[in-house]
């Protein structure tokens, strides 16, 4: 089967996931997370993030970030987001729909990612009650332009948030990635960093489904069970969530699948932007290549069967998932050399 570079989705389950969640299928067990299975990922969890942490697992990442979210905030609160935050331009409001009406405050930093600067200017825009009183801070790692947020970067945002009064989410649909290329442990770029809750990305980093909330302060969950059941997140068969993270988190499974991703994002970064005309519209980071590509090169890769997305202002998005090989990537590179202009003026 061909190997793509539209989204980090297209990949199929990494082995040691499917072989715990065929693991999981021997037998009968409890339903409703009540397994032995589930309860083993939990504590793995929490040795994981070094931390006591109330753990959920949901579906995807749409329900994950908006129940979390919906979970900190009242429906006249506001949470604070980059303009390109994943909760701004790909849920289609499910944020505002689960918390019955929170509003988004966007901020435009680059590249994309927000500042303390950003808060405090989207906090103190207006302090009447004509204005939704911000609550939330959120941030998205790895962020939409695959820029990554440091663990000190991530402290300083915190330090502000509670300055004002505000919770730390984090978006983490790659958070695996921004582990593994920032070389710091999940709990450096957690809750030492101030984050209160993170949506743990699995589908990415090489689940068949599933994703994880962690409540670093446990306060905060205390009815986040009765949000997924009536939001159609609480899975019956559970362990069927639960198992491939077992997989994924022995041994340092993840970490590896994603610093191979990492590496094959550089890899096709730096031999892109070799090329004449092309331009990196952000740092390569994490797995995400964003790039300005001469149009002619664009639909030549494209002609040649190459699946991408255009992405922020035009620029192509080419992701790196947990399987792609280096073959994969070098092929793209020299149809690209063959397509790129002779000069560029």
């Amino acid at each position: 089967m061909s190997q793509h570079f539209a989204s980090d989705n297209y990949a199929g389950i990494c082995p040691e996931a499917l072989s715990a969640l065929l693991e999981a299928n021997a037998g009968h067990a409890p339903s409703y997370g009540e397994d032995d299975w589930t309860h083993r990922v939990t504590d793995r969890m929490r040795a994981l993030f070094e931390t006591e942490c109330d753990v959920y697992f949901v579906f995807n990442g749409t329900a994950a970030n908006s129940l979390a979210l919906a979970s900190l905030c009242q429906s006249y609160h506001s949470v604070i987001c980059h303009e390109l935050a994943h909760v701004v331009t790909d849920e289609c409001g499910a944020p505002e729909f689960f918390s019955n009406g929170a509003k988004l405050l966007t901020a435009a930093s680059e590249p994309a990612r927000l500042t303390p600067a950003d808060v405090t200017r989207l906090v103190k825009w207006r302090d009447d009650i004509h204005y939704p009183k911000p609550k939330v801070v959120t941030l998205t790692q790895a962020t939409e332009m695959g820029t990554l947020y440091t663990p000190a970067q991530i402290g300083a945002i915190s330090e502000c948030a509670r300055a004002h009064g505000l919770r730390l989410h984090m978006d983490g649909a790659r958070f695996a990635n921004a582990v593994a290329a920032l070389g710091v442990s999940p709990a450096d770029l957690t809750w030492r960093a101030g984050v209160d809750v993170l949506c743990f990305g699995g589908t990415k980093m090489g689940l068949p489904v599933g994703e994880a909330v962690v409540f670093f302060d446990r306060r905060l969950s205390e009815d986040f069970a009765w949000r997924c059941k009536q939001a159609g997140q609480l899975a019956s068969k559970m362990r069927f969530l639960a198992a491939p993270w077992l997989g994924m988190l022995e041994d340092d499974v993840w970490l590896r699948h994603a610093a191979h991703a990492n590496a094959m994002a550089r890899r096709l970064s730096d031999g892109l932007a070799a090329l004449p005309g092309v331009q990196l519209r952000a740092p390569t980071e994490a797995n995400g290549v964003f790039v300005d590509l001469p149009a002619a090169m664009e639909a030549g890769l494209r002609a040649r069967g190459w699946c991408f997305y255009n992405f922020i202002a035009g620029a192509a998005r080419l992701m790196c998932a947990w399987d792609i090989q280096a073959e994969t990537v070098d092929r793209l590179l020299a149809d690209a050399r063959e397509l790129a202009p002779a000069s560029v003026s």
